[in-house]
């Protein structure tokens, strides 16, 4: 059995993640989608909780019809050594044998391992950008097609486009 790792943040899960998914899963059996960053949340940067995007993840993949024995959703929290990084995640996830990433950080780190690292299509990167799609909720702007319909339904009942525009505010008046 072939079994691959994606990482990300998923802040928030957006169609480029989707696309990438899928491109992955057409390579290997199963998939370990790698939630990093898992102890950051309520920040600009890293909004959601890991459970929130675990949560988000396992709904876009439901809704896109990706069997749930395909893959796992794992969250990783970070260390501040780069060095050893991907010996912590082999700590946390079942075993791997590919990566599939476009973060040139963890590209390198894993070819340092040894590991095979497949680069995925960059998949209108514009487009479908964390960083952009947490900005438009911020300033208004039209930001639903950017991400699967169930993650879009999810923020709204988590309150977290709320969450995302209460961040920016500030106490200084």
């Amino acid at each position: 059995m072939l079994r691959g790792v994606y990482p990300g943040r998923f802040q928030p899960f957006h169609l480029g993640h989707l696309s990438v998914i899928k491109w992955a899963l057409e390579r290997v059996d199963e998939l370990i989608i790698l939630v990093g960053s898992a102890q950051e949340s309520h920040t600009l940067n890293n909004p959601f909780t890991a459970g929130e995007r675990i949560e988000m993840i396992r709904l876009s993949l439901r809704e896109h019809g990706i069997p749930t024995d395909r893959y796992y959703i794992i969250p990783i929290p970070d260390i501040l050594m780069n060095s050893v990084w991907t010996y912590h995640v082999r700590m946390y996830v079942p075993s791997f044998s590919k990566v599939f990433a476009r973060n040139p950080l963890v590209i390198r780190l894993f070819k340092e391992a040894g590991t095979e690292v497949e680069i995925p299509p960059p998949y209108n990167r514009e487009k479908y950008n964390s960083t952009l799609i947490r900005k438009m909720i911020i300033l208004n702007e039209k930001w639903e097609d950017l991400v699967p319909t169930s993650v879009s339904i999810f923020l709204s009942n988590i309150r977290g486009i709320e969450r995302l525009k209460e961040l920016v505010g500030s106490d200084k008046r």
